[in-house]
């Protein structure tokens, strides 16, 4: 039988699931485009260039679908309990945190353990990994 999650492993997946998020491309806005011709650019040129396209690897579909179950976990928290959350899966440290919810390290901290063990107790998909 396999053992309950704990809430450890709750936020080792929200930390992933960020980190997914992060490697899907971008989103842009559908029905505009560029009529100019692209032009060739001295190699010296581009070098100097600051938009460099960033090469990502996309996330496998794995990922995602782990990604998507974590997002929905946190569905039964508050906004607030939502933000608490998702800033420390995105590596926020707790200084920033604290400054975001205007609360001292340590009640960051228990919130954050609180959203977790709320996560834990109204997701019937948790009882088992």
């Amino acid at each position: 039988m396999t053992q309950p999650w704990t809430v450890e492993q709750i936020a080792a997946r929200l930390a992933e699931a960020a980190q997914t998020g992060e490697q899907l491309p971008p989103v842009r806005v559908q029905g505009y485009f560029n009529t100019w011709p692209e032009f060739k650019r001295q190699p010296w040129e581009l070098l100097a260039r600051e938009d460099r396209p960033l090469q990502r690897t996309p996330p496998t579909p794995e990922a995602v679908d782990r990604m998507l179950e974590a997002m929905r976990w946190v569905q039964c928290l508050e906004v607030e309990q939502r933000h608490l959350v998702w800033m420390r899966a995105k590596g926020y440290p707790w200084r920033v945190i604290a400054k975001r919810f205007a609360c001292d390290r340590s009640t960051a901290w228990r919130r954050w353990q609180r959203a977790l063990t709320c996560v834990l107790d109204c997701s019937p998909t948790l009882h088992h990994p």
